[in-house]
């Protein structure tokens, strides 16, 4: 999607028209192989996807572990080092996308164990299945849904992750409290996401090109993990937290440079707003199932 496609600013005022901007670009992504969800330098400017992958904590070993073709430079984090697996357990990758994660996880907790990928984007389903079964894994599966209701029965899966993706969900508090329901108690999640400490300038806050570039659908870091302890998830710990500028360099995403060129806005506006951080928490062990 270009800026000069539309005559109307595309703002995210409608949650629904979010929605359906961001299935459509990462339809486009999957269809094409290439994408771009930093913060890294060079993921949207030609660089090499096995670069952006190692940049954002994935290991040479990890991508070994990934068939031809299924590294589309996407991501903030490499969640599934943190996640401490184990054989046997059930694993949930939420915005599943091209299957990398969901791929390192089913190899992590092995043939007795399970993994499933939730993606509301049927382009990314389709080359996920195509992923793993590439690298012939019976013990991974991709299921069509959105976020905010998980087609997971409740108390199923023993740890959660996602990958750059809560934040571009209007809801992110349903989000979260799904979570809490899916998790056994005792269970944990490891996400990478993009938060905020402090305001985008309104013409990136407000604008679906930056949204579905992972940018202004970002929340408040305080509001954010806020969030998280009024589902019911407790024990936050961030693992890692990288300022957006530090970790590109200075070189945004190609269509952020146009929309801040066109409204006047430069990296010293959003220096230190944009942070990529990893974080921990669990459910509680004697936890109460959570109000929906």
């Amino acid at each position: 999607m270009k800026a000069d496609e539309t005559t109307a600013p595309l703002t995210h005022d409608d949650p629904e028209q979010t929605v359906r901007s961001v299935r459509e670009r990462y339809g486009a992504i999957a269809r094409t192989g290439s994408g771009c969800c930093p913060p890294q330098a060079g993921c949207c400017g030609g660089g090499s996807e096995q670069l952006i992958a190692l940049g954002i904590g994935y290991t040479p070993v990890d991508l070994q572990l990934l068939p031809d073709g299924a590294n589309l430079g996407l991501g903030c984090g490499a969640p599934i080092g943190q996640l401490g697996l184990e054989p046997g357990e059930t694993v949930l990758d939420l915005g599943s996308g091209a299957g990398v994660d969901a791929i390192l996880a089913a190899r992590a907790v092995g043939p007795t164990g399970r993994v499933l990928g939730v993606d509301m984007t049927a382009e990314m389903l389709a080359r996920a299945r195509a992923n793993a079964a590439a690298a012939g894994l019976a013990n991974v599966e991709f299921r069509e849904g959105r976020l905010e209701s998980l087609p997971v029965d409740d108390a199923s899966v023993d740890a959660v992750t996602s990958n750059c993706v809560i934040n571009l969900v209007p809801d992110k508090a349903a989000v979260f409290r799904e979570i809490h329901r899916v998790l056994r108690p005792g269970g944990r999640l490891v996400v990478a996401d993009i938060i905020l400490d402090g305001e985008l300038p309104t013409a990136i806050a407000t604008d679906l090109l930056a949204w579905v570039g992972c940018i202004a659908g970002a929340m408040d870091r305080t509001r954010y993990f806020a969030l998280l302890e009024e589902a019911g998830l407790r024990q936050v710990e961030v693992l890692r937290d990288v300022d957006y500028l530090a970790a590109t360099g200075g070189e945004d995403p190609a269509e952020l440079r146009e929309l801040m060129t066109a409204a006047g806005i430069t990296t010293a506006d959003i220096a230190g707003v944009v942070h990529s951080v990893t974080f921990r928490a669990v459910k509680p062990a004697a936890a109460a199932r959570t109000e929906r």
